[in-house]
């Protein structure tokens, strides 16, 4: 069963010697030097789990550009069957925002959008968003954002779901939002804004599938089957190691199936 892989990155060199970035290899173990992926090593481990495609990222923040939107459109260009991207914008030039979500987001390359708010300090309520929210409507393409706690030493406020991001969801109906990173310690807040809000939708990067929380996976069987998607955060975590105890949450093969592909398919009409 394939596939679709909703948070990934091929990271720069720049974006590596970030030094919020140190404590986030400690946590996922990686010793030494952190890798910079290629494509092609991207690839293998892509293939290494079956996995049909990756949503890979571009990142911005207030010091500038980690991952521009040109490298993210040159990585495409290298497997454009195997890749397609989220634009990452400066927040601080809310208009220039709007022209380079315009400029690059077609739906068949660029899907969407990706803002991490810890980076910035800014709950996804501030001002500063809006205008990139309305462009995401506008276009018809998801918000892709982070929930819950950062594994970087800075704050996590900015990741919790009530009321950061009730109030964009109250404020923009029409805006699909996908919160990657599956919102703990703050699972009950994440489950709610689903069941109150259609367009919400949650990703599982960060998390090898047998260590998420006990009532998150009890949720996908539920209302979160359709809106629970496979995420790894590569290269923090591969596929494989996402995936290896994937038969442990006794998902049903309709339920497997939304979870791996399906919802992602959907939510980024692929």
């Amino acid at each position: 069963m394939s596939a679709i892989d909703v948070w990934s990155q091929v990271m720069t060199e720049r974006m590596a010697r970030e030094p919020w970035l140190e404590p986030l290899l400690k946590w996922t173990k990686q010793t030494g030097a952190p890798v910079v992926p290629t494509v092609e090593s991207t690839i293998q481990v892509m293939d290494e789990a079956s996995v049909e495609i990756s949503i890979l990222s571009a990142w911005h923040g207030p010091t500038g550009s980690l991952i521009s939107n040109q490298e993210v459109s040159d990585q495409i260009d290298q497997a454009p069957d195997r890749f397609r991207g989220l634009v990452s914008v400066n927040l601080n030039e809310p208009m220039q925002a709007v022209r380079d979500i315009r400029r690059w987001v077609d739906k068949e390359r660029f899907v969407g959008v990706r803002v991490v708010p810890w980076l910035w300090d800014l709950p996804p309520n501030d001002r500063r968003y809006y205008p990139i929210y309305a462009a995401c409507v506008d276009l018809g393409v998801p918000f892709c954002t982070q929930v819950g706690h950062t594994g970087p030493l800075l704050r996590s406020e900015t990741g919790r779901p009530i009321p950061y991001l009730e109030d964009v969801l109250l404020d923009f109906p029409e805006l699909v939002v996908v919160g990657g990173h599956v919102g703990f310690p703050w699972i009950d807040e994440l489950i709610s804004l689903t069941i109150k809000f259609p367009n919400f939708h949650v990703d599982t990067s960060a998390y090898a599938v047998h260590r998420l929380p006990p009532n998150f996976i009890e949720y996908m069987k539920t209302i979160g089957s359709k809106r629970v998607m496979f995420g790894t955060n590569w290269p923090m975590l591969s596929p494989a190691q996402c995936l290896k105890h994937l038969e442990s949450l006794a998902l049903s093969e309709e339920q497997k199936n939304a979870f791996l592909s399906g919802n992602a398919r959907r939510v980024f009409s692929l």
